[in-house]
């Protein structure tokens, strides 16, 4: 490439943020999933304000890392993958293919403004927590929930990228992501309880859900840790690694 051509070529920060910028309004445009993953999660500490509640689903750390685990399954499952799915359905995935925006820094940027609202919702969440259950965390208790955080929503991301890839229109996808976090909730809610009764309540334990909970509950409370949660973090990573490869490899720019 001549010293004129790479003058030429669009600049790699550039084309980032403009795609970061337009990746902002689409967020905000579907602002539904945004709000549905800030308001289940305050529903959830709300109606458990209770000792009773409290016991029955694990204590007050566990309910905790359970309304910011809905919140991300939310706005990753439902908002993410819904999103992802319409705009290929419009096209716009199309479009930019034929940008000199690599295929990466594409995906890279909705991933992003993602993870960062998935951020801020934790923090809200763990905050508004912490009050009504009055309990006291310290500073590196919180960049370690804002840290599972992170971890717990690109395992969500990538069980809804999955979704997108094995799956073509985004009515399909809606529908799918609807049936599964359904699943999951009750999953979650059914399975620490203690009501499904002994394999059942295996199954939840090690689910997308309960490995989250287990890890959210585990960083509020370091001082026990055991080695259940250290299992619970390999398989967060095996979900992720699971599920992120299966949304690469079928994940198509176009519905043909």
């Amino acid at each position: 490439m001549t010293s004129y051509e790479q003058r030429m070529s669009p600049n790699s920060k550039v084309m980032f943020e403009s795609l970061f910028k337009a990746d902002i309004l689409v967020l905000i445009k579907n602002r539904r999933s945004l709000v549905l993953g800030i308001i289940l999660p305050l529903i959830i500490l709300a109606t458990t304000n209770g000792h009773k509640a409290q016991q029955r689903l694990g204590g007050s750390l566990l309910l905790v890392g359970l309304a910011i685990t809905y919140g991300l399954m939310s706005t990753s499952m439902l908002g993410y993958a819904l999103s992802i799915a319409r705009d290929r359905d419009a096209g716009v995935f199309q479009r930019l293919r034929v940008t000199p925006a690599p295929t990466w820094m594409i995906m890279t940027s909705r991933l992003t403004i993602q993870a960062i609202a998935n951020l801020i919702i934790a923090l809200l969440v763990v905050i508004v927590g912490t009050s009504i259950y009055h309990l006291t965390l310290t500073l590196t208790q919180y960049a370690m929930v804002l840290a599972i955080s992170i971890l717990g929503g690109a395992m969500f991301l990538s069980i809804g990228q999955a979704m997108v890839g094995l799956l073509k229109s985004s009515e399909t996808v809606n529908a799918a992501g609807r049936i599964v976090f359904a699943g999951l909730i009750l999953l979650g809610l059914l399975g620490f309880s203690g009501v499904l009764g002994g394999t059942l309540e295996s199954i939840a334990t090690w689910s997308p859900v309960g490995t989250v909970m287990t890890l959210f509950s585990g960083v509020m409370n370091p001082s026990k840790w055991t080695g259940h949660d250290s299992l619970s973090l390999l398989v967060t990573f095996g979900y992720i690694a699971c599920f992120a490869s299966l949304g690469i490899r079928w994940f198509r720019w176009d519905t043909h």
